[in-house]
């Protein structure tokens, strides 16, 4: 055991543990101000739930049979069973940890955690609190859990050569994907698009954004499970992947638009964390400000696209987190280097190595991609059909807040 490796790990998990938390204040500003506890209330449920699942049945799903090529794992480590405090329990790369195997199932858990959270933003002001309970249950299960044994685990993906360093593929096309599955059975706002519907309070959503910046620290640093070199030149490459995309985002708006404004801001910073974090530790630094400033660009041009096809993605999910997952996935088959990370088998396209592994992004990325939004769209029928997935149009004209939880974020009375 590496006391260093341990301690850095122990942080990271509680970064990124905070950062579901952020998450709800980044959506929660964006929502009128009468779904704003429905916001809040589905994020933070979400670590209640999936906490509990992850050690009865997520972790071994994702992680029993480690390095085995396959496509689910077995049953090794149901209820936590044989997950102790010792170095070197598993198989495969997990016998070589320099931490205890019990953090690193901790830390596996915090991004079990926020990946099905990252749909709310879609799905804002009118999923059903028990269709939305139920629906991310499922989906830790019959989605994140064999999606993560193909990359994290050593599962088909990675035995082909595809690479995702903290979770471009696991946790953004995945969540992206199945948000867009979700949308498309889920059905639009009441008066969307026809009537304005913004946000109630974008200081909320820029404090989101700081302590999801702050979190995303753990997010791709942690991943290198020791603190070492590679560890460093993440931390680095998350934070300036994430200026660098802000830039691009409010240039794009300037541009289209006439205005630069701070919801651009916080939106084009997402965007670049989300695309960075597949490359984090397999590119260098200058690599990564490009990685941010394409996503800035190209995830800001993607907004376009609800209404171009008339799906109603409340907080722009699919363009940042979908679309910038994708980005950050090809771009890794560009950008990859030796030099940064030794496990980098085959480099980048741009960096002397051949096209083979952008071949191998791509197919990891349209494989998680059809694979989450198909179940995804199976569990919302099958949700939709039994328990019903939307509020009724009474309960989306009074809000989520007093309908589902007979509370109110604000006392507007108190102020006369």
């Amino acid at each position: 055991m590496d006391s260093g490796d341990t301690a850095w790990v122990l942080i990271s998990t509680a970064l990124v543990l905070f950062m579901t938390p952020g998450l709800a204040f980044f959506y929660g500003g964006m929502v009128r101000a009468k779904h704003l506890l429905g916001m809040l209330m589905q994020n933070f449920f979400a670590m209640g739930l999936l906490a509990v699942l992850w050690v009865l049945i997520g972790f071994t799903l994702a992680f029993g049979n480690t390095g085995d090529g396959g496509f689910i794992g077995n049953l090794d480590f149901l209820g936590f069973r044989d997950v102790s405090g010792a170095v070197g329990g598993g198989g495969g790369f997990l016998a070589e940890l320099t931490i205890p195997f019990v953090l690193f199932a901790a830390y596996q858990m915090t991004f079990a955690i926020i990946t099905p959270a990252l749909i709310t933003g879609a799905t804002a002001d009118r999923l059903k609190f028990s269709a939305y309970a139920t629906f991310i249950g499922l989906w830790l299960v019959l989605v994140y859990a064999p999606v993560a044994h193909w990359v994290f685990a050593g599962g088909w993906l990675a035995e082909m050569g595809a690479l995702d360093f903290a979770g471009g593929a696991v946790v953004h096309i995945n969540a992206g994907a199945a948000a867009l599955a979700l949308v498309l059975v889920l059905g639009r706002r009441k008066g969307w698009p026809d009537e304005l519907m913004a946000p109630h309070s974008l200081p909320w959503t820029l404090i989101g954004t700081g302590i999801l910046w702050f979190g995303w620290a753990g997010f791709n640093a942690g991943s290198a499970l020791a603190a070492n070199g590679v560890a460093a030149q993440a931390l680095l490459n998350t934070f300036v992947a994430a200026s660098a995309a802000m830039l691009g985002w409010l240039v794009a708006e300037r541009a289209k638009d006439g205005h630069a404004t701070t919801l651009g801001g916080a939106s084009g910073a997402v965007a670049g964390l989300v695309a960075i974090t597949p490359c984090a530790g397999f590119v260098g630094s200058m690599p990564a400000i490009l990685i941010g400033a394409t996503a800035g660009v190209v995830c800001f041009l993607a907004l376009s696209l609800k209404r171009r096809f008339r799906f109603d993605d409340s907080l722009d999910v699919i363009a940042v987190h979908l679309v910038g997952g994708l980005v950050g996935s090809l771009l890794l088959g560009l950008f990859a280097d030796a030099q940064v990370n030794e496990a980098v088998a085959e480099e980048g396209l741009l960096v002397g190595g051949g096209a083979g592994l952008l071949a191998d992004q791509a197919v990891a990325a349209l494989a998680t991609l059809a694979f989450s939004f198909v179940v995804s769209l199976v569990i919302a029928k099958v949700i939709d059909v039994t328990l019903g997935l939307r509020i009724t149009e009474e309960q989306e004209e009074r809000g989520m807040d007093l309908a589902l939880h007979a509370e109110s974020a604000y006392a507007f009375g108190d102020f006369g």
